[in-house]
């Protein structure tokens, strides 16, 4: 359902899956398989303890190699299955495409179409 800044402003209404496979896109061809591959239905099995891992990594961040940067990855997989981490991604989502469209591959000018 369009929010009403879209319905202002004329932007394209996305679902959640859309944005996320135009953030995807933008990625290397390897990582693009790989997150392909997990976001398959019938692969919950490793991507749920994967996203739990790297949840854990953001949070041992002091660590060397483990960073902030896998708290993200960790709730993206995790919203596949958690009600909670869907709203959180979709919030993320939703600010992603009206603050920094680029990182979508959308264009600015036009509002993200």
């Amino acid at each position: 359902m369009p929010t009403l800044i879209q319905t202002a402003t004329s932007i394209p209404f996305r679902s959640d899956d859309e944005l996320m496979d135009l953030l995807i896109k933008r990625l290397p061809m390897w990582l693009q398989k790989v997150l392909n591959w997990l976001r398959e239905a019938d692969h919950k099995w490793v991507r749920i303890p994967a996203g739990v891992l790297f949840m854990l990594g953001g949070v041992l961040s002091i660590l060397p190699v483990l960073g902030l940067w896998m708290l993200p990855i960790g709730v993206m997989l995790l919203a596949q299955d958690i009600p909670l981490f869907r709203r959180l991604q979709g919030r993320l989502l939703r600010w992603i495409e009206r603050q920094h469209p680029d990182w979508l591959g959308l264009s600015a000018k036009s509002g993200g179409s």
